[in-house]
Formats: C-alpha cells, sequence, structure tokens
C-alpha cells in the first residue's frame, strides 16, 4: 500500500497481509497483465518475513517498499497465457522507451540482478518440416525480402535462414509453400514487428515467380 513516499509495514493492507499468518484472514493473489484484467493464480500464504528494498514511486522518488515472499498454498505450478507475459513485456518496453539514460539508471540501481521466470502456456504450432525443407531450398541461401545471403552457416555448412509464414498461422494462415518464406533472422523480426502490407505483398510477389 502506498503509491508515493516510504511505505510502511503497520499501514492498511500490509498489516493486514503482515499478520495473515494468525489473523485468520485468506490472501488470494491476482496479477495484472493487461489494464483492468486480472489473473487469478490461487490462495498464498507468507513463507518469510517480509523485507525492504529501494525502489522509485510514482513521482520517481526513491522510497523504501515493503516485500512480501509468497508461495501458492497447494503447490501447483501456474501458468499464465504466453501472449499475457509478453503484452506485458511490450508494455514495460515501450515506457522504457520514453525515459532518458539518466531516468534508466535510476531505476535499475536497486532491481534484482536476477532474471524472473514464469511457467506460460499457449498454442504450439506443428509446422511441417517438407514444407519448411523446400522453402529454405529454394531460397539458394537468400533472403526473400532483402535478398542478402544468409549471415552465417550452421554446423551443417547449410546457409541459416529462418521460416516464415506470411499469413501467420495464428492468422489461420496455411502452412504450404504458397504461404511460406526464407528470411535472415533481421527480416524475420521485422515481419514479426513492424507486419507491412508492403512488405507480405512483395512476399507473395516473390513467391508468384518462383513458381514461374
Amino acid at each position: 500500500m502506498g503509491q508515493a513516499g516510504d511505505q510502511s509495514l503497520n499501514f492498511a493492507q500490509n498489516k493486514t497481509l503482515n499478520e495473515s499468518g494468525s489473523n485468520g484472514v485468506d490472501v488470494h493473489l491476482f496479477e495484472v497483465f493487461k489494464k483492468n484484467e486480472y489473473v487469478y493464480q490461487g490462495r498464498v500464504e507468507l513463507v518469510a518475513n517480509p523485507y525492504h528494498e529501494k525502489q522509485l514511486d510514482k513521482d520517481g522518488k526513491l522510497r523504501k517498499v515493503w516485500m512480501f515472499p509468497l508461495k501458492i498454498i497447494d503447490g501447483k505450478v501456474l501458468s499464465i497465457k504466453r501472449d499475457l507475459l509478453i503484452a506485458k513485456q511490450n508494455q514495460a518496453e515501450k515506457r522504457a522507451r520514453k525515459l532518458s539514460e539518466k531516468e534508466l539508471l535510476k531505476r535499475i540501481k536497486n532491481l534484482s540482478k536476477k532474471a524472473g521466470c514464469r511457467t506460460v502456456s499457449g498454442n504450439q504450432y506443428e509446422r511441417n518440416a517438407y514444407v519448411a525443407e523446400l522453402a529454405r531450398k529454394r531460397s539458394n541461401g537468400v533472403c526473400q525480402l532483402c535478398d542478402s545471403s544468409a549471415p552465417f552457416k550452421n554446423k551443417a555448412g547449410e546457409p541459416f535462414l529462418e521460416v516464415h509464414h506470411i499469413i501467420w498461422l495464428s492468422r489461420n494462415g496455411d502452412d504450404t509453400i504458397d504461404n511460406t518464406v526464407a528470411l535472415c533472422p533481421n527480416c524475420h523480426r521485422r515481419m514479426h514487428i513492424l507486419d507491412k502490407k508492403a512488405d507480405k505483398d512483395k512476399l507473395l510477389i516473390r513467391l508468384e515467380v518462383n513458381k514461374q
């Protein structure tokens, strides 16, 4: 509790949570990955004494905050949807891009050195290996978007290109050679980040030319 200034362990819900081992109050954990959407993770309990660390408040000032070590009581490993975690990460990166180098340094000064780890769930498409290999062979080691040679060769000495579906499988695209191209890693990321119609049109034209 408290978005500005030092937090108190004896204030409002901080006090309730701190004494939850003896006050008879059940504690349930919800997480927010998208604004106004709450993901229920289960009933939790304190597994160690609360401790404090330094973080920036909503006004960008360094203050003391209380951290509560929790665990899910039933011991299950709960997973969240992969797209929710990605959306949360994208939002954080968007906010970070607005900050100066000085402001970024202030925010990372007191952070943990270890990255967080989450169990995620999501759909994994089973791509046809024959379609993928044919797309690579037809590219002749050249990216079908930027026309540059593959940036390096794999351990087998073959040009490294990544397979991409012009209409994404997640958008009901077909796993066929008429929808599959081989791209360098940079262009593959470009397709997924920018998602430009002009790039898609260029790749579709390239596939039509290759069929002739």
